[in-house]
């Protein structure tokens, strides 16, 4: 019987939970965010409460913590790559609990700003997810790359 390695496991459900982060982030920013703009926040889409804290707040984050234990134990040509993969996403992890879950909490709860408060706010936590893309793009391709390497 072959013996299960749980750093493979691991690397595989993080670049898994990368792919699914980044895809619906994209879609989320084309789609569903640019609706917003000029209307009442409370009748915008909860996202936050209803896919991503099943998605990426709670097991990408939770992912990121094991993988940078079993990225540390790694050997080989794979740890430099899946090193780099964790502290993207970590740097991703950060700015997101830091600026893009408070912002949009504290805009979907706001009821004493004006519209064209709420639309100056949400034009910057639009352009700045921008760069939250390209960090999560970049941590799950540098994680796929990892994932390609020989243990």
């Amino acid at each position: 019987m072959k013996k299960i390695n749980f750093k493979e496991v691991l690397l595989w459900l993080f670049v898994i939970n990368l792919g699914i982060g980044v895809g619906a982030g994209l879609y989320e920013s084309a789609l569903v965010v640019p609706e917003y703009p000029g209307t009442d926040p409370a009748s915008w889409t909860n996202t936050g409460l209803a896919f991503w804290v099943y998605v990426t707040t709670v097991p990408l984050t939770l992912l990121t913590m094991a993988n940078a234990f079993a990225a540390w134990k790694t050997r080989g040509p794979r740890r430099k790559w899946f090193i780099g993969a964790v502290l993207i996403v970590l740097l991703e992890r950060i700015f997101t609990f830091s600026y893009f879950i408070p912002t949009m909490a504290g805009l979907m709860g706001t009821a004493g700003i004006s519209q064209q408060e709420v639309d100056q706010i949400l034009e910057q936590w639009m352009f700045l997810n921008h760069f939250r893309h390209v960090l999560s793009a970049a941590g799950f391709l540098a994680a796929l790359k990892a994932l390609t390497l020989q243990k």
